[in-house]
């Protein structure tokens, strides 16, 4: 089958962050199922993203994709084109939007509108997560009800990147976040907490891997624990997991969180809030209070105390995490976005 995706999403991780991470691994797997996926971006960079990403649905309207069996655009990504598509939200930019201030809100607001036009056109609509689903339904009110097919983690590629780095016995307790620097990922919160914990463990220590419009603001903030990592290459990344004691993600708003597969994927206990979907994905691990430092820091350091509580969840995570491996995933979201288009493939290749 041949299938395009429209994505305006930067192709890398430090701009693009988990919603690139899941289309590359999509169309990667699916590319492994011997369909042809054509990624459609933008021809130029603007220093504006939101602009980009409008001249670049503009630019759509010019471009001729009849000849695809499946079009899927990406979040607001294909609301100009004129065939047939589907709509795969990766994150509800009208729920982004509510936890962001300032320009960052109102440029994802406008960005929002043309989501809502996009997902009304839609001839199917797939979000990674019930609670992405329910946020469509309440802020878009589109003509159709998502279908839930969840993010998805090539867990093969990271079983080998985990093998191929070095365990380094750092003599600490060691806390790891990965997050793009959005107020709703409130990294200031889990720095907050960091601070207290680093009163009660003095071999504490937060590493931090991600950029993003809150870097500034977040480094005023560091107490001496915490070390900020920007973003690494694949192979960096895998040994900061390997090498973690516990994955925190204290984000409020997620729409998933491909962070808490990887983490899974290497085995370590997971901290995270009751919000977005955290609970759906990481139900096995410890949920604080959302915008609670005391909260969280507790749950860290339960984990500090009771090393079998931290074995246990990691355990479970390596279990949960294989319903997620990306072959499996892949032929879900095919079956969800194709329907009958992929039955009538299959049939006509019959003998």
């Amino acid at each position: 089958m041949r299938i395009a995706f429209l994505t305006s999403t930067p192709a890398n991780v430090a701009e693009g962050s988990g919603t690139w991470v899941g289309i590359d691994t999509l169309a990667h797997a699916l590319r492994e199922m011997e369909h042809e996926v054509d990624i459609v971006r933008p021809a130029r960079r603007w220093p504006i993203h939101t602009l980009e990403r409008i001249l670049f649905n503009q630019s759509l309207r010019l471009r001729d994709l009849r000849s695809y069996q499946l079009v899927v655009g990406f979040d607001m990504d294909g609301y100009a084109i004129r065939v047939p598509h589907v709509v795969a939200i990766k994150g509800v930019l009208a729920d982004e939007a509510g936890f962001e201030r300032g320009l960052t809100r109102r440029l994802m607001q406008l960005q929002a509108r043309f989501e809502r036009r996009n997902l009304h056109r839609a001839r199917r609509i797939i979000a990674t997560s019930a609670y992405s689903a329910r946020r469509i339904v309440e802020l878009y009110a589109p003509p159709s009800l998502p279908e839930v097919v969840p993010e998805l983690i090539d867990l093969r590629r990271w079983h080998e990147l985990f093998a191929s780095v070095e365990t380094r016995p750092s003599g600490r307790f060691v806390v790891l976040t990965v997050a793009r620097f959005y107020r709703r990922k409130r990294v200031d919160v889990l720095l907050d907490a960091a601070a207290r914990l680093s009163r009660e463990l003095p071999d504490f220590e937060l590493r931090i891997v991600g950029e993003g419009p809150e870097e500034a603001r977040l480094r005023a903030l560091a107490p001496p624990c915490a070390r900020f990592l920007r973003t690494l290459s694949a192979e960096d990344l895998a040994a900061e997991y390997r090498n973690c004691d516990v994955f925190c993600l204290p984000s409020v708003q997620e729409g998933f969180g491909i962070v808490l597969l990887e983490a899974m994927a290497a085995g370590k206990p997971i901290v995270a809030v009751r919000a977005g979907a955290a609970p759906e994905v990481a139900a096995h691990g410890l949920l604080a209070a959302p915008d609670n430092a005391e909260s969280l820091a507790r749950a860290i350091y339960r984990l500090w105390n009771d090393r079998v509580l931290a074995a246990e969840i990691a355990q479970q995570g390596r279990r949960i995490v294989m319903q997620y491996d990306a072959p499996l995933v892949a032929r879900r979201f095919l079956e969800a976005a194709a329907g009958n288009t992929l039955n009538a493939s299959a049939a006509s290749r019959q003998p």
